[in-house]
């Protein structure tokens, strides 16, 4: 817990709290420039607070708060990942059936997928909006909780139609909470620091992949103290979850939401208990912030995403989504099957799929360095051409060390697709709809693996792993088009300048 009490932050308010680790009388204890709530306009007040928080250093107070909101989304990731995982020991316990003699006439498998993503297009589409109204803390506790009640009523059920139900409704939690951390994230850093934080971040989070593979290798064969095993892997997530709850409290709200929100004070006290955290890591005072004349809303509304220049930018989001979904569900969630289609066996498949996954988190944090030197435009594109080359050389594998190689490279760049593209749509639009059109837009990707993975069920019965692939590599070429013609550039820039 020493990380959260050098934040200095409570579990309840957005005031500075009195056990804030600054030494009394230290030189450096005055208040950083701009840090004491100032007589001015209204609007002006607003834009001086996003212009302080886009002066702060890259110093450790922030690397805490990226850490503390990553943990949070590393069990949604681990569970969004289980659906590859925990559905072999599923099939092999009569619980899923395959193709037509499944629950709903399709794939058990499938059906399992798309509910899971419907649940996600829920919460994405038609919750997000809660981010913005009520806050990104708020909506983070809301989230969590909802998440771990459904998971712990899943992990009971022992019908092909139960789980499928829940995991509709462990979807709905996910799909609110994934949207609300990208917002934050976006609010909480500053310009310089995006791209690195996204990354850094998705290190965190994608550790998760690794965690749920190994634990579904050495678990699901098994049933410990005579419970399936799959079940052990579902419960984890939720009892964890609960300890990310309880860290969590700790995280002070947006102070640009705030802000926003004509909580002026409340804003100003937040960011100068960073300020102050910062300037005391970095050691000397902090520069002036570059104040900048940007029209700022109090409120939004769903109308406004379809005024420019949202507009265009919102077509391009929803079509990007639409398809980079395809390509980075369609290989991750299928996995081990694809391995299987390949000839390899199922303890085999969940021992390749193990060392594949390593991929995922070793991916962010080996670009974590350079992220912030990349147009995050570019780096959607780069990544999706080496799916496109990786996937079509998987295709043509048989030997392990060739699986696995193009797995690890096809992984690789599905996690760079995925750091890079959560860190460029949360910088399209400004803050006071960045919940909402954030997660109308990213909910596309969610409706679009509801029918994906029936398609990828029936194309993987009828032409095998090569016809999923070639699925797989035709929607990460439209993604390449989409981004590469259409998007806009945004590195290093303020979020108020790329949103006007």
């Amino acid at each position: 817990m020493t990380v959260l009490a050098g934040l200095g932050f409570n579990d309840g308010t957005c005031a500075p709290t009195d056990h804030f680790d600054i030494p009394p009388r230290h030189p450096l204890n005055s208040p950083a420039p701009l840090s004491r709530p100032v007589k001015m306009p209204h609007l002006a007040r607003v834009a001086q607070i996003s212009a302080r928080i886009d002066r702060l250093p890259p110093v450790a107070t922030l690397w805490k708060l990226v850490t503390l909101l990553s943990i949070g989304g590393f069990f949604e990731l681990y569970d969004l990942f289980q659906t590859a995982y925990i559905s072999p020991g599923l099939i092999q316990a009569g619980i899923f059936a395959n193709g037509s003699a499944g629950a709903f006439g399709v794939s058990d498998q499938a059906a399992f997928a798309s509910a899971t993503f419907l649940g996600l297009f829920a919460g994405a589409s038609l919750l997000s909006p809660f981010a913005d109204r009520y806050g990104r803390r708020a909506v983070f506790t809301f989230a969590l909780l909802w998440y771990t009640v459904a998971t712990v009523l899943m992990g009971l059920q022992s019908s092909a139609t139960g789980l499928i139900l829940c995991r509709f409704v462990v979807g709905i939690g996910l799909g609110i909470e994934l949207v609300t951390i990208d917002a934050y994230l976006s609010e909480l850093v500053p310009k310089a620091m995006r791209s690195a934080a996204f990354a850094f971040a998705f290190f965190v989070q994608f550790l998760s992949v690794p965690a749920v593979a190994l634990m579904s290798w050495w678990l699901v064969p098994q049933a410990p103290w005579g419970m399936a095993g799959w079940r052990w892997v579902v419960l984890a997530s939720a009892v964890f979850a609960l300890v990310i709850w309880w860290l969590r409290r700790r995280l002070p709200e947006s102070p640009r939401w705030l802000a926003q929100q004509g909580r002026l004070d409340e804003a100003e006290q937040v960011l100068a208990t960073i300020e102050a955290r910062c300037q005391h890591d970095r050691g000397k005072p902090l520069a002036a912030p570059d104040l900048e004349d940007v029209p700022v809303a109090i409120e939004g509304r769903f109308a406004d995403i379809w005024q420019p220049p949202y507009r265009k930018r919102a077509l391009m989001l929803i079509a990007f989504n639409i398809f980079q979904a395809i390509g980075f569900f369609g290989f991750g969630n299928w996995l081990p099957a694809l391995l299987n289609g390949q000839g390899v066996g199922l303890t085999h498949s969940l021992a390749y799929a193990f060392v594949i996954t390593l991929a995922y988190p070793l991916g962010p944090l080996l670009l974590s360095g350079v992220a912030h030197r990349m147009e995050n435009k570019w780096g959607i594109v780069g990544s999706a051409l080496g799916t496109v080359l990786f996937g079509t050389l998987f295709a043509f594998q048989r030997s392990a060390l060739g699986l696995i190689a193009c797995g690890v490279m096809i992984t690789f760049c599905n996690a760079w697709l995925t750091f890079s593209y959560h860190a460029y749509q949360s910088e399209m639009f400004p803050t006071h709809i960045r919940a909402r059109a954030v997660g109308f837009c990213y909910s596309f990707s969610r409706l679009s693996t509801v029918f994906s993975s029936l398609m990828i069920g029936f194309f993987l019965q009828h032409w095998g792993t090569p016809g999923v692939l070639a699925f797989i590599v035709a929607s990460m070429l439209v993604v390449m088009v989409t981004i590469g013609v259409f998007g806009p550039k945004t590195r290093n820039l303020a979020l108020e300048r790329i949103a006007h």
